[in-house]
């Protein structure tokens, strides 16, 4: 994450975004594998993740299903509506029991045009997801499975977010991991126990992902 953004981005205070948004909002309880929205659904509200975490993921005509992108907390998705989005393109599933700010689309515009200093910290937060979307794909392009499966881990444990070197990530499927980065299950079951022979994650109440992992995705 360029760390100038990232340093704007961390002004961001939810409890004042709350306060902000005025009406047409409101927070729902999600519980885990509990669908937000489906893909085919209208598209006329975006979300913010004030707990939990939220599975993005598209299936094909031919029903083949593909994991899009993780959103953690304080972080928004459905923001697609915006630009004139009216079908959701994906379906947001709750992977944990987590607590979700729906905004309409209208109250978010009103937000947007009004909040200069909203307004700039949204922004922020669009371009880091388009930064980080083009490094998904020239990973996906570029780099062997098993890169890709060392960076995602990394990114599921927030690796770098504010000193943290070793981080717990909550309980995650092989199939789920495959579907992210375009491999067979049968590929992360052997890449994971490879990363666990080499002491670069443990499973320990949780998968923990060790600083030592990134060795993987910088070796040539």
């Amino acid at each position: 994450m360029p760390p100038k953004l990232s340093k704007r981005l961390s002004a961001f205070n939810p409890k004042t975004f709350l306060a902000r948004v005025g009406e047409g909002k409101s927070v729902s309880a999600y519980v885990r594998k509990q669908i937000v929205f489906s893909q085919g659904d209208p598209a006329d509200v975006v979300y913010y993740v004030l707990k939990g975490r939220v599975k993005l993921t598209v299936v094909s005509k031919q029903g083949k299903e593909a994991v899009v992108a993780f959103v953690d907390g304080d972080m928004f998705f459905g923001e697609g509506c915006l630009a004139g989005q009216q079908l959701r393109m994906s379906t947001a599933t709750a992977t944990e029991d987590a607590t979700i700010l729906s905004i309409n689309k209208k109250a978010m515009m009103r937000l947007l045009h009004t909040d200069a200093k909203f307004s700039e910290l949204f922004t922020t937060y669009l371009l880091l997801r388009n930064v980080r979307f083009e490094e998904d794909l020239v990973d996906q392009l570029f780099n062997s499975s098993e890169k890709r499966l060392a960076r995602v881990l990394l990114l599921l444990a927030h690796f770098g977010k504010e000193g943290k070197q070793e981080l717990v990530i909550p309980k995650i499927s092989q199939e789920i991991l495959a579907g992210m980065i375009g491999t067979t299950r049968s590929r992360v079951s052997h890449f994971m126990n490879k990363f666990r022979k080499l002491g670069f994650i443990e499973y320990n109440g949780g998968l923990q992902v060790h600083s030592s992992l990134l060795n993987i995705v910088l070796h040539d």
